[in-house]
């Protein structure tokens, strides 16, 4: 299994960056894990409603270039369906099962993904509808993917 994520915006904290390195390592043993950033467009805070579809268009097209045809998509996104841990697994190892080789999760920019990144989604997930800065999300969201495949693997450390 091929797990890509495709994120809009560098991280810039050293810790958070470091608990990426972790997860990536500790996923090593599951499958091939790939990272993909997108430069995150400039929006000034304050942006009009259509400067700031423009910014998540611009942002978009990135994003649908990085997209291979034959993967599943997961777009991450508040107006998602939110499911447990245990479900993320169940969803990855049916993926798995029915032969999909790659899932690629993808996490937009500040101001969310375009719609036609949403179109292009399989299946859209949501952790919860607070919001996140995205670079803890990130961390956030390769655990998760970590925790599956520990739960798959019927290992310890899901609880």
């Amino acid at each position: 299994m091929k797990i890509t994520i495709i994120s809009v915006g560098k991280i810039k904290e050293k810790f958070f960056a470091d608990a990426i390195g972790e997860y990536r390592k500790r996923l090593s043993r599951f499958c091939t894990f790939v990272e993909e950033v997108i430069q995150d467009e400039r929006a000034d805070d304050n942006f009009s409603n259509k400067e700031i579809e423009q910014v998540k268009m611009k942002e978009g097209l990135k994003i649908l270039k990085k997209i291979k045809d034959n993967t599943y998509v997961v777009a991450m996104c508040i107006e998602g369906k939110q499911i447990a841990s245990v479900e993320l697994a169940e969803k990855i190892m049916d993926l798995s099962v029915n032969g999909v080789s790659e899932i690629t999760f993808i996490i937009g920019g500040s101001n969310g993904l375009s719609k036609e990144v949403i179109d292009r989604a399989n299946f859209k997930l949501s952790f919860s509808k607070m919001t996140f800065p995205h670079q803890l999300f990130k961390v956030l969201l390769i655990e998760q993917i970590y925790r599956a495949f520990k739960i798959n693997a019927n290992e310890s450390y899901h609880k």
